[in-house]
């Protein structure tokens, strides 16, 4: 499947598209002038996303349009907070860091869902010139202190009732742990020794300016991700970070000062705090938060009801919205949105198919990861979209498919030959270690490039197309299989919602192709079906290719950001070590 999608008329006349025609050639120097402090060396991405507006404009226009979990039911349960009253509640919750004895370059967790409070202190952190670091708020005990001992947290922000029942059982071994921040959600705070109500920090703080004047090399974020073994990696982002934040949002987003945008990510996952917290406030939108968990009758109804322009989601919530059916679709009016996307893990065509017929949607997908800490890839408007494909690299940044051979970077210059996607070095957002482990950060640079770990090809006309990570491509015959495509020909077939796809050994061909499958609802697993779709997959891809044994399962295991955990399926089939499971999404 290769169907192309012409640009919409509402994306060709975007404002947005005179600068990306700049191609890979940018200034970024001159663009990280422009977001300094007071015509200083001073970069900090708390003042960049609030300060520097007029106030008669910040009075009125919305940042944050928070949806309670009760809403529809109760239309009352909105809270809207202005750019000033923002802006004013974050410097608060800064000047509340200093006066608790907290300094520059010290750690704060949160342990939190989607509040509002939960976003004030992300800002508040960073303007006070401490380094954020978000954990989800779904996991337990373990995860979360394995974190903060690494990361050697000072303060945790939480709420009362998970305090309770996550962080009670482990405070005495968070030896790092000095000051805990908590919002009274259920009136048990009174109940939690030694610590500080975060409503009452804020009453009681400043609101001047206190945006500590950062370097553009100062540690800002610090983001967890979940290796395949052993314990988690700190991926190091600093504050010039703010540079590629804004202007990859207008990019690959499309973001305009007039847009409602809704971005679906937890701030605990890198999305959620790049896009979800940072990018929209420097582009000075109002954002759509929801505190309640995936529904699609009340995905639906956000879209319409508070008129979203640009939504920004994952694969895994767009296939849960197909999983409910087009009847329900029907019933909403869309056509407020002007541009979707999604990231997270590859877009099958599929997907974008079945949202243009059904939502009159078109998606389009973009590539990046923890360590680029922003968009590298994307379908940005104007662009013809290819069901499938990543799109083509974000101005500024230099990308090759590439083999390493023995130190040395070969680029690859054949259309359609895979390749390891390589960035070159540079870009603001890209991170500047992982913590505590420079050994490891290393062996990511080779020959002056970035190297992702992720197989891509690209064609004729400089779109690039997923493959699969290095350690998921599946070696059968002399043949190198994406998991990729084999996925997306499985999601072809009318009754297949979701697949993944791992190579088992095999003493005959190297490795063999087996598939996991989620089917659609009203359809049961059969031998029968099993041989059908099997049949389906070697007429689509050839026997070479297809797989040789098929499994039903009532859902595919994955991290909380949508990512499909094919390792994990791997060493359950081999009875190997699972590895870190703390990301995983419960069912």
């Amino acid at each position: 499947m290769n169907q192309i999608f012409e640009k919409s008329e509402k994306q060709k006349d975007s404002a947005n598209l005179k600068e990306v025609e700049l191609g890979s050639e940018f200034p970024w120097n001159d663009e990280i002038a422009t977001c300094l402090r007071d015509n200083s060396d001073s970069i900090n991405i708390a003042h960049v996303a609030l300060e520097g507006r007029d106030e008669k404009t910040q009075a009125n226009k919305v940042a944050l349009r928070f949806i309670g979990k009760s809403w529809p039911e109760n239309q009352n349960d909105l809270r809207e907070i202005t750019y000033l009253e923002l802006k004013r509640q974050c410097r608060r919750f800064a000047h509340a860091l200093k006066k608790m004895g907290h300094h520059k370059g010290e750690v704060l967790f949160s342990l939190s869902p989607r509040t509002p409070e939960a976003y004030i202190t992300a800002l508040g952190t960073m303007g006070a010139g401490l380094v954020f670091s978000p954990l989800f708020s779904a996991f337990g005990p373990e995860p979360v202190k394995a974190r903060i001992s690494k990361g050697n947290g000072k303060i945790l922000f939480t709420l009362a009732s998970i305090y309770h029942k996550k962080i009670a059982p482990i405070r005495e071994q968070l030896v790092s742990l000095e000051s805990l921040i908590i919002l009274d959600d259920d009136g048990s705070a009174a109940k939690i020794p030694n610590c500080h109500d975060f409503k009452k920090l804020l009453a009681e703080a400043d609101e001047a300016v206190l945006f500590e004047k950062t370097q553009p090399e100062d540690l800002a974020l610090l983001h967890f991700t979940s290796g395949t073994t052993g314990q988690p990696k700190g991926a190091m982002h600093v504050h010039q970070a703010v540079v590629y934040h804004k202007l990859s949002g207008k990019w690959a987003l499309d973001l305009k000062a007039d847009d409602v945008f809704w971005c679906t990510a937890d701030p605990g996952w890198v999305t959620g705090t790049s896009y979800g917290i940072i990018s929209p406030l420097c582009n000075g939108v109002t954002m759509i938060v929801d505190e309640a968990d995936f529904e699609a009758k009340r995905w639906y109804e956000i879209l319409q009801k508070f008129k979203v322009t640009v939504w920004y989601t994952a694969p895994t919530g767009l296939r849960m919205l197909m999983k409910v059916g087009e009847e329900l679709a029907t019933k909403y009016d869309l056509s407020s949105v002007r541009f979707a996307a999604s990231v997270g893990e590859a877009l099958n065509p599929e997907v974008v198919l079945w949202a243009k017929k059904n939502l009159n949607i078109l998606l389009h997908d973009n590539w990046w990861q923890t360590e680029t800490g922003g968009i590298m890839v994307s379908n940005y408007a104007g662009m013809d979209v290819r069901a499938g494909s990543m799109g083509k690299p974000v101005p500024g940044i230099e990308l090759s498919l590439v083999k390493n051979q023995d130190g040395k970077i070969e680029e690859i210059q054949e259309a359609e030959a895979p390749g390891e996607l390589a960035l070159k070095k540079g870009w603001p957002s890209m991170f500047r270690g992982y913590l505590g482990d420079e050994a490891r950060y290393a062996k990511c640079f080779v020959d002056g490039w970035y190297l992702s770990g992720d197989l891509a090809r690209k064609d004729q006309d400089g779109y690039f197309w997923f493959v699969g990570r290095s350690d998921d491509v599946i070696k059968s015959s002399g043949h190198l299989i994406g998991p990729f495509e084999v996925e997306s020909a499985l999601m072809e077939h009318p009754q297949v919602l979701e697949a993944a796809v791992i190579g088992l050994p095999d003493p005959v061909i190297g490795e063999k192709v087996k598939a996991f499958v989620v089917l659609r609802k009203n359809f049961v697993a059969s031998e029968e079906r099993q041989l059908e779709i099997m049949a389906y997959a070697r007429k689509r891809l050839g026997v070479a290719i297809a797989p040789r044994e098929i499994s039903f399962i009532n859902s595919l295991p994955k991290t909380k950001s949508g990512k499909i955990m094919r390792r994990l399926l791997k060493a359950r089939e081999l009875g190997l070590d699972e590895g870190d499971l703390s990301t995983m999404e419960k069912d």
